[in-house]
């Protein structure tokens, strides 16, 4: 089925969602970062609902997103009445330099603490905000996709959006976004490894480069 609308994209999506929180219903969570892409897919979800966000709300803190990031969490978590749960490895925090060697910064502050939360709370499955077209390693990817370590299953249901269509939907919608986006930053990060967005360049072209590189390794050690 070829989308090629906004409006046909976003039943798509909800039709996933729909899915998703049936076939999981009770053992689900959303993935929310603070950018536009999981803020948009936690406002689809909460379209869904009546207008709330009925699951619980996983946030990685690595102790280094930018200020606006965690000013925006915080003010949208209570704005939307979110079961916001905060996650971060401490020890890691303690025992690595961050930003240092990329791959180690990312499994421990994020993959593991990915993997510890859904343990932790028991979920099976994790919506997460992940597009194909942001990131070569993504383009191939499915709209449930099964991880073993642990066992759960990642949906990914704003897959076939562009950035494009998600400015489009948030300016439709209203969809509160954060002000770091005003200032010129396409794709959000940590603040050691995000820098502003360039014009005529890749969307995720703020991004550590040599992250970029190893994505689909990331990827497969729990990284979204």
């Amino acid at each position: 089925m070829s989308l090629k609308t906004l409006s046909e994209k976003v039943d798509k999506s909800k039709e996933v969602l729909q899915e998703a929180l049936e076939r999981f219903s009770g053992k689900i969570a959303l993935a929310w970062t603070g950018g536009k892409d999981s803020t948009t897919t936690m406002h689809l979800v909460r379209d869904i609902s009546g207008g709330r966000v009925p699951i619980p709300v996983l946030n990685i803190d690595t102790s280094v997103k930018f200020k606006e990031i965690y000013e925006f969490r915080d003010k949208l978590a209570k704005e939307w009445a979110l079961d916001l749960r905060i996650e971060r490895n401490d020890e890691a925090i303690k025992e690595i330099t961050i930003a240092a060697d990329k791959e180690e910064c990312c499994l421990r502050l994020k993959a593991e603490v990915i993997a510890r939360a859904i343990v932790k709370y028991g979920w099976e499955a994790l919506i997460t905000g992940l597009r194909r077209d942001e990131q070569p390693d993504r383009a191939q990817i499915d709209y449930f996709v099964p991880y073993d370590t642990p066992p759960h299953v990642r949906v990914q249901p704003i897959l076939h959006f562009t950035e494009m269509d998600i400015w489009q939907y948030i300016k439709n919608n209203q969809v509160p976004y954060c002000s770091l986006y005003r200032k010129g930053y396409r794709s959000l990060g940590c603040e050691p490894c995000t820098r502003l967005g360039q014009a005529g360049r890749d969307e995720r072209a703020g991004r550590d480069q040599s992250k970029e590189e190893i994505m689909k390794r990331l990827r497969a050690m729990g990284y979204f």
